[in-house]
């Protein structure tokens, strides 16, 4: 039997993978494609993390869809809400009779004489080997690994006498109540964490290394359910969008630019949420806002933890856990029945699978990423890699109509392939992530580069990519187009220097 041969293959039926099948069954009538799930159910992040109080870090209105209007309650949504957002929007455009699951993509080999694509695909129910031809790849499988999180190296981790637990793999039996528990981290899941475990534990103390920014924000829209009263859904959706999406933008330039008065903004902020529950200095980073994620936590939650005495926070450094529980650097003992590690994320691109371009290997941290879509030298593949500074979706949404219209215009012009090239020598301006967050630090060797200049440049800025994805027309510039047997395989080394962030800080 030949192998199955499609026009797209989309990897991952995550939040990203469900839109990019929608605009590209909307915008590309006749296309033949599927989505390949490693996992079991679709959802991504949004079904694999059900730790207690799991919830999106940035309003529904601009993480939910360009196409679905999001009409929950809750700007903030539970993980659970998002998860049936997503099957509701795959049921809705018949997407979700694509996904094929518990079909994990081990490798991406393209060939310039056949033009197309295969991928290499393991059954995880079965062991089975297969591959499917393509002529297009489009990857929305994250940037982490599911099957692990990040968690460092703690000494006497094995002495510890009660449960570790990391929140990427939460166990569905785990009994809290009247235990102590301590939460290890400062971010996102930790912040999301040390409140909802309040609801059953003795006592949550977040243990975090160094503070981070957080900032309380309503877990409803005041203004949208009164905006229903006159308007559609609809155009209640676009008004609401548009106008958290100039809030957050708004204040990330503005943090930027007078970082003193953002920071002097947030800390007011806090110090008014805990009162006087909490020494400011456990909320007061060291650095500048935006440098890294801002956590969001809706109504207050985390404070009102803390002002009710079922929760508190600890600034120090861990010595080595203990049979009680963590000793402290500075000599402190925090005794506890279980131990949360939420310290983040083990990163990984292309969903963990081997590229390789006409036998080549390709190493994707030396490439640089064209519009944040494309990668330089490898053809007929975008790869979706969301906002820092905003919502994941708004970007994602964006890439994924670049990549439709891509494909339309070559049609229109008989190509079959299209290759980002680098003709204008643009040299290396660093990892296209600019954030200080340790997640991102650990995979700087993994990611894609980015140069000084458009199109090349990642700028992080929705209206710039309107724009460059949206508004212009994908051709010429730095798109190579050609025809099979024609496309030139990328050079075995880098052909820009690589990024030395010690003299670009010198």
């Amino acid at each position: 039997m030949g192998k199955e041969h499609l026009d797209v293959v989309i990897i991952g039926a995550g939040l990203s993978g469900v839109g990019a099948a929608v605009h590209l069954q909307r915008r590309c009538p006749g296309k033949r494609f599927a989505l390949l799930e490693g996992r079991a159910a679709m959802g991504g992040t949004w079904d694999l993390f059900r730790y207690p109080g799991v919830r999106s870090d940035s309003d529904m209105y601009t993480l939910g869809y360009r196409f679905k209007p999001w009409t929950g309650e809750k700007a903030i949504a539970d993980g659970a809400d998002i998860r049936r957002y997503i099957e509701e929007a795959a049921a809705e455009h018949g997407v979700d009779a694509r996904i094929r699951y518990q079909h994990k993509v081990l490798g991406l080999r393209w060939s310039s004489e056949d033009a197309r694509w295969t991928i290499d695909v393991e059954r995880v129910d079965t062991g089975e080997r297969l591959a499917i031809t393509s002529q297009y790849v489009m990857c929305c499988a994250g940037y982490y690994k599911y099957e692990r999180g990040y968690t460092p190296e703690f000494a006497g981790r094995e002495s510890f006498a009660g449960a570790i637990i990391h929140p990427q793999r939460w166990p569905e039996e785990l009994d809290y109540a009247g235990k102590r528990v301590v939460v290890i981290g400062s971010g996102a899941t930790a912040v999301t964490l040390v409140p909802a475990l309040t609801d059953k534990a003795a006592h949550v103390t977040m243990l975090q290394r160094s503070p981070g920014y957080v900032i309380s924000v309503p877990s409803r829209d005041a203004l949208a359910p009164r905006l229903r009263r006159y308007l559609p859904e609809r155009a209640v959706y676009a008004l609401t969008r548009a106008r958290k999406l100039l809030v957050s933008m708004g204040f990330y330039h503005f943090a930027r630019a007078y970082p003193a008065r953002a920071r002097a903004f947030l800390m007011k902020q806090v110090a008014r949420s805990v009162r006087d529950a909490v020494d400011m200095r456990h909320f007061t980073p060291r650095y500048d806002v935006w440098d890294e994620r801002l956590c969001a936590v809706p109504n207050g939650d985390m404070f009102k933890a803390l002002r009710s005495g079922r929760a508190s926070v600890v600034t120090d450094h861990i010595e080595r856990f203990t049979p009680r529980g963590v000793l402290l650097r500075s000599g402190a003992e925090l005794e506890a029945d279980i131990i949360v590690t939420a310290t983040g994320l083990e990163l990984q691109v292309l969903g963990g699978a081997a590229l390789t371009v006409d036998g080549q290997p390709v190493n994707v941290a030396e490439k640089l990423y064209y519009k944040g879509a494309m990668l330089e030298d490898v053809p007929n593949l975008c790869t979706v890699f969301g906002y820092t500074n905003s919502s994941w979706t708004l970007k994602a949404d964006l890439i994924a109509e670049f990549f439709c219209r891509l494909i339309n215009d070559m049609d229109q012009r008989g190509a079959a392939v299209c290759t980002p090239r680098n003709v204008d020598g643009a040299a290396d301006a660093g990892p296209f992530v600019q954030l200080n967050s340790g997640y991102i630090r650990r995979a700087e060797d993994k990611l894609p580069r980015q140069g000084g200049a458009a199109p090349w440049r990642v700028y992080q800025n929705y209206f710039r990519d309107v724009l460059a994805l949206r508004l212009q027309r994908p051709r010429g510039g730095a798109l190579e187009f050609s025809s099979p047997g024609r496309a030139r395989p990328p050079a075995s080394a880098p052909r820009v220097a690589r990024w030395d962030p010690k003299a670009a800080a010198g």
